[in-house]
């Protein structure tokens, strides 16, 4: 209730780390349904098992949650969040078994590293295609990293890591906010630069979490949820 009376459009809930089931995402997508709001889940894709196999088990989690939560009919937003080891073909299985699945290409999203740019931006041109049509959900907290031109350095924008993928011709959403922990006590990290403002906690809300934009208005918002998100009864 408080996002939404600040402003919230949707919330998307980890359904499970690999194997892992979050055993919270039942109530996050009831309690979001309540107050009408956006729902979302995504998996995380760990090294430890095929994607496939891992496309398949958040498939069929999402369809049970939902008719336990007596949500089935609700479209869900479908994401996957991919590890900073993950190749390109691993995105490509995974991205491929959910539309086989569901007949609905789920959104990207990216776990930074060097690593894993280098991977996709030398991925091969088939593997690009695919990944490709999967909508990019950007990371990025911190302008502290930099991009460097031949005369000058400047702050890292979301513009300029997807740039660095050599993939998406533009990013869709863009998790500027999130959550660390010091001292025992959790503290927000955002991205706050005087060309790409955000405060440090989200409305009155007291606690820092994890915030996103979306890349175009309300209604593109929704356009964009309906296209990528499935309902199952």
């Amino acid at each position: 209730s408080a996002l939404s009376r600040n402003g919230a459009k949707g919330l998307i809930a980890r359904s499970a780390k690999g194997p892992l089931l979050d055993d919270k995402f039942p109530a996050f997508l009831k309690s979001a349904d309540r107050q009408g709001m956006l729902l979302g889940a995504y998996h995380f894709v760990t090294m430890d098992q095929d994607p496939a196999y891992q496309a398949d088990s958040f498939v069929g989690r999402r369809r049970a949650v939902a008719r336990a939560q007596g949500i089935s009919q609700r479209k869900i937003l479908l994401v996957g969040d991919f590890d900073t080891k993950s190749s390109p073909d691993r995105l490509v299985k995974f991205i491929r078994r959910v539309e086989q699945r569901t007949g609905v290409t789920p959104v990207t999203y990216l776990e930074n590293s060097d690593a894993l740019r280098a991977s996709l931006s030398n991925a091969h041109p088939a593997q690009k295609s695919v990944i490709r049509r999967s909508p990019y959900w950007i990371a990025l907290y911190s302008p502290a990293g930099t991009e460097r031109t031949m005369f000058s350095s400047r702050p890292l924008t979301p513009d300029g890591l997807m740039e660095k993928y050599g993939i998406w011709n533009e990013w869709t959403m863009w998790q500027y906010g999130g959550v660390i922990w010091q001292g025992g006590r959790s503290q927000a990290k955002h991205y706050n630069t005087p060309a790409w403002s955000s405060p440090r906690y989200f409305g009155d809300m007291a606690h820092p979490m994890e915030r996103n934009v979306f890349k175009g208005n309300e209604g593109d918002l929704r356009a964009f949820w309906d296209r990528h998100s499935w309902a199952w009864w």
